[in-house]
C-alpha cells in the first residue's frame, strides 16, 4: 500500500475501489487550489513591482510663519506699579488699545509737574543764551570802537614824532649857525685883540667883542640844550607811541578775553538747554510709557502681573498676546541621518492631533485626513533636542488646512522623497538601508551604504 519496498503491489492491486482512495486523489479537490495559488502569486510579483513613495516621519508642532505673527509677551522698558486693568484674558484689542497703566516708582520722577518745571528750565537757560549773545555783541562793539581809537591815538603820537623829528633837524640847523658865529666871534675877537695890542683898536671896541664872544658862547650852549631836548621829545614820542600801542593791547585783549568768556558762557548755556530738551522729550515720553498699548491686533492670553499695586522691573514681562491674523505653519524635528533627503520645496503630508486620517505611507495620494505642505526653511545649526528644525507651509493648491488649529498643537509630518519598487523597499528595510538620497531636480545620485 504505502509502495515502501522495491516490489510494487499497486500494479497488481486495484486500489481505486477504495473510498479513502477516491477522496485523497481526487484531482478536482485541489485543482482550485492550485489555480488560486498560482494567482496569488501572479498578483503578489504584480504587487512587487508597484511604486512606493519612500518617506520619513518626523513630530512637529504647529507655529506661525513669520516671527510677528507668533505668540509675544509685552513688556514695560520703565519699572512700575500697576495701577489699573483695562483688559481680561481673552478679550481682542487694536493696536494702540490700552491694556493697563502703571505709576512711577522711583523717586526722580515723583513729581506730577515735571514736565513743566523742565519746559520752565529750558526757557531760562534760553533767555541766558540771548543774554551771552548780547554781551557778546557790545563787546564785540567795544572792540571795535578801542580799535578804532587806538588807530586815531597812534596817528596822533605818529604825528608829535613827526613834529619832534624836524624840531630837532630845525634846532641842529641853529646848533651849527651858533656854532659859525662862534667862529666868527672868536676871529672877530682874536684880530681885535692884535689890534689892540698893536695900540690900533680901542679897550672899549675890545670889551665889546668880547661880550659878542660871550654872547655867542652862551647861544651855543643854549642852543645845544634846545637841540638835546628835541632829542628827547623824539624819544618821548617814540616811547609814547609804544606806551598806545601796549595800552589799546591790553584793553582790547581784555575785552577779547571777555567776550570769549562770555562766548564760552553762552556755549555752556546752550548745551544746558539742549540737555534740558533732551530730559523735557525723555519725561514726555516717559508719562506715554505709563500706558502700556497693544503693539499689534489680538486676543489677551495671560496676565502675567494679575495684581494691582505689584511692582516689576524694566522689560519684564506684563501680558501675554496672540496676534489675531497669522500664517499658519509646522516646524519639525528632523533626524540628522535624514536631513540630506531634505530640500527647500520638499513635499511633507501632515496630520494633525485631533484630526482623524488615514495613513498610506507608500501611497501618499491613497491617504486620508492629512493635509500637504511644503519646506520653507532649513536650520542651519542643531537644535538642543538634537535635532534640525523644519519650517512647513501650506500648498497653495492643495486642501487648506483647518481652520480650528491653534498655534502650539502638535502635528505628525511625513516627508515624501522617492518612488521605487515595492520589492526594493522590501528589500531595503530588510538590510536597514536609508531612503535613496537624491537630489529635487530629478538628478538622481544614489548612495547605498555598504560595509
Amino acid at each position: 500500500m504505502l509502495n515502501i519496498s522495491r516490489n510494487s503491489v499497486n500494479k497488481n492491486i486495484d486500489i481505486s475501489r477504495f473510498k479513502s482512495v477516491q477522496k485523497a486523489f481526487n484531482k478536482k479537490h485541489y485543482k482550485h487550489f492550485n489555480r488560486l495559488l498560482i494567482i496569488f502569486g501572479v498578483i503578489c510579483i504584480i504587487i512587487l513591482f508597484l511604486p512606493w513613495t519612500q518617506s520619513i516621519t518626523a513630530s512637529g508642532l504647529v507655529t506661525t510663519l513669520t516671527p510677528d505673527q507668533r505668540p509675544q509677551t509685552i513688556q514695560s522698558p520703565i519699572p512700575g506699579r500697576i495701577e489699573k486693568w483695562f483688559v481680561k484674558e481673552g478679550d481682542f484689542v487694536k493696536k494702540g488699545d490700552t491694556i493697563l497703566f502703571i505709576s512711577e516708582v522711583k523717586n526722580e520722577y515723583f513729581d506730577p509737574n515735571l514736565v513743566e518745571r523742565t519746559s520752565q528750565q529750558i526757557k531760562a537757560k534760553a533767555s541766558s543764551v540771548v543774554s551771552y549773545s548780547g554781551k557778546v555783541n557790545a563787546l564785540n562793539n567795544q572792540i571795535g570802537a578801542l580799535s578804532n581809537e587806538r588807530q586815531l591815538k597812534l596817528e596822533q603820537a605818529k604825528n608829535k614824532l613827526l613834529q619832534s623829528k624836524y624840531k630837532v633837524t630845525t634846532d641842529s640847523i641853529d646848533l651849527e649857525a651858533v656854532k659859525i658865529n662862534l667862529n666868527i666871534a672868536e676871529r672877530q675877537f682874536g684880530a681885535i685883540q692884535n689890534l689892540y695890542d698893536e695900540g690900533l683898536k680901542s679897550l672899549t671896541e675890545l670889551e665889546s667883542k668880547k661880550a659878542k664872544l660871550q654872547e655867542s658862547k652862551a647861544k651855543l650852549m643854549s642852543q645845544d640844550n634846545k637841540y638835546l631836548a628835541s632829542q628827547n621829545e623824539v624819544i618821548n614820542a617814540r616811547i609814547e607811541l609804544n606806551k598806545i600801542g601796549a595800552q589799546y593791547a591790553e584793553k582790547i585783549s581784555k575785552a577779547q578775553s571777555d567776550k570769549f568768556t562770555a562766548q564760552s558762557s553762552g556755549f555752556d548755556a546752550e548745551a544746558q538747554v539742549t540737555k534740558l530738551e533732551n530730559a523735557y522729550t525723555n519725561y514726555s515720553m516717559r508719562n506715554d510709557l505709563y500706558y502700556i498699548k497693544a503693539p499689534q491686533d489680538g486676543f489677551i492670553n495671560r496676565a502675567i502681573k494679575a495684581g494691582i499695586g505689584e511692582s516689576f522691573k524694566e522689560g519684564e514681562r506684563l501680558v501675554g498676546i496672540m496676534p489675531s491674523k497669522y500664517d499658519v505653519a509646522i516646524e519639525t524635528f528632523i533626524n540628522p541621518i535624514d536631513l540630506p533627503l531634505v530640500h527647500l520645496d520638499e513635499e511633507f503630508r501632515v496630520q494633525f492631533d485631533g484630526w482623524p486620517a488615514i495613513i498610506f505611507s507608500g501611497w501618499p495620494n491613497s491617504s486620508y485626513g492629512t493635509y500637504g505642505a511644503k519646506v520653507v526653511a532649513i536650520e542651519r545649526f542643531i537644535s538642543p533636542n538634537g535635532k534640525f528644525r523644519v519650517l512647513l507651509a501650506p500648498i497653495e493648491d492643495e486642501h487648506q488646512w483647518p481652520e480650528a488649529i491653534r498655534v502650539g498643537s502638535g502635528a505628525l509630518t511625513i516627508g515624501l522623497l522617492e518612488d521605487v519598487p515595492i520589492w526594493f523597499e522590501l528589500w531595503r528595510q530588510l538590510n536597514g538601508f536609508p531612503p535613496n538620497y537624491y537630489q529635487p531636480n530629478g538628478n538622481q545620485t544614489a548612495t547605498k551604504n555598504k560595509k
